[in-house]
């Protein structure tokens, strides 16, 4: 059985960090790119990075410099480091594991992240 179980998210001042975990497994996750998106009330579900097997990562314009995404094969798990929040990025985040090239692709259930003074 395939879970994905995110943690960390939580209620932060503007400035403030928050780290993001999503546990893997049930998965080959060396073979996976992953990637964490968002989702605001309203709004349509977003990228925010997304990490290769390899380790190259890419970002949404809009947490670039600001947000950082890794990975731990040997844990199975993908992280989300995000800085200087602004209560922009207040969203539900989500974790996904994508095997390119299949129909193999999976989401965890997400962790509200809400930046408020």
């Amino acid at each position: 059985q395939v879970q994905l179980v995110e943690s960390g998210g939580g209620l932060v001042q503007p400035g403030g960090s928050l780290r993001l975990s999503c546990a893997t497994s049930g998965i080959t996750f060396s073979l996976y790119v992953m990637g964490w998106y968002r989702q605001a009330p309203g709004k349509q579900r977003e990228l925010v990075a997304v990490i290769s097997r390899v380790g190259s990562t890419n970002y949404a314009d809009s947490v670039k410099g600001r947000f950082t995404i890794s990975r731990d094969n040997a844990k199975n798990t993908v992280y989300l480091q995000m800085n200087s929040l602004k209560p922009e990025d207040t969203a539900v985040y989500l974790c996904n594991a994508d095997r390119q090239a299949t129909t193999l692709k999976y989401w965890g259930q997400g962790t509200q992240v809400t930046v408020s003074s």
